[in-house]
């Protein structure tokens, strides 16, 4: 069995009265595409914060990257990758400024810096365009230098964060199979996302309702346990109780 990389035990937290997340509990393999799901406000964004280290919990238990969240955080941020939705890179800058820049902040040496460079533009044909600022470059291959960028520095996991917002549909499939290379690498994939056709490709999934676990299974258990032809179907019912039309 595969190392556990995310284990949580009732994770809470809590802001005056109201309780943005309540008693988290789940475990996330080395490897695995785990998907983490809900309406805005279910509490994805805060438990995501905790985990990564930025926001401390109000009681519960967690180890990330084997470090554990109270005090561990510094380890924490060294051994995880972060994306989200606005690609978390520099428009202002070229490529290779981009990728120079969080190489450093990943604390990679010079020639690390300069060998992993040189392989990622390779990798990612971006040879011609190392130079560009990145603001001028299509959607699609942000995206894909992005996450490149991320896990750079080969962490045990990366967090995607909404990544696939506002890309087309063939480049969201082209990006899905970049997560598929990386989980087949070992990297483990902590993935939100509004779209319920990506859930259909995680390993697992979990659905948060109003900062609850209100589902935890693979995505096909989850359909065969509501009666669902798809995870849209799925997630409109714990979500939407008493709901059948489209979100």
């Amino acid at each position: 069995m595969s190392e556990l990389v995310i284990h949580t035990e009732k994770l809470t937290k809590r802001f005056g009265d109201f309780v943005a997340v309540d008693a988290l509990s789940l475990s996330v393999s080395g490897g695995e595409i785990f998907g983490f799901l809900g309406a805005n406000g279910a509490g994805k964004s805060t438990a995501i914060k905790m985990l990564t280290g930025l926001l401390a919990p109000t009681s519960g238990k967690a180890t990330v990257a084997g470090f554990d969240l109270y005090t561990g955080a510094e380890g924490i941020k060294r051994n995880i990758g972060y994306m989200s939705q606005r690609f978390s890179l520099y428009d202002d800058l070229t490529v290779c400024e981009n990728i120079r820049f969080f190489a450093g902040i990943y604390g990679l040496s010079n020639q690390a810096i300069k060998e992993k460079s040189r392989q990622l533009l390779e990798s990612l044909k971006l040879e011609a365009v190392a130079d560009v600022r990145l603001a001028s470059l299509p959607l699609g291959w942000k995206q894909k230098l992005a996450f490149s960028v991320a896990i750079l520095h080969e962490p045990k996991i990366v967090f995607l964060d909404e990544p696939t917002g506002g890309v087309d549909p063939v480049t969201r499939r082209r990006f899905w199979d970049m997560i598929y290379e990386a989980s087949g690498r070992g990297l483990t994939i902590f993935v939100t996302t509004h779209y319920m056709d990506e859930a259909e490709y995680c390993d697992r999934l979990c659905i948060m309702v109003d900062g609850r676990v209100a589902a935890l299974d693979r995505p096909e258990a989850m359909k065969l346990h509501y009666g669902a032809g798809s995870m849209n179907e799925v997630f409109i019912q714990l979500a939407r109780p008493g709901k059948t039309e489209n979100p």
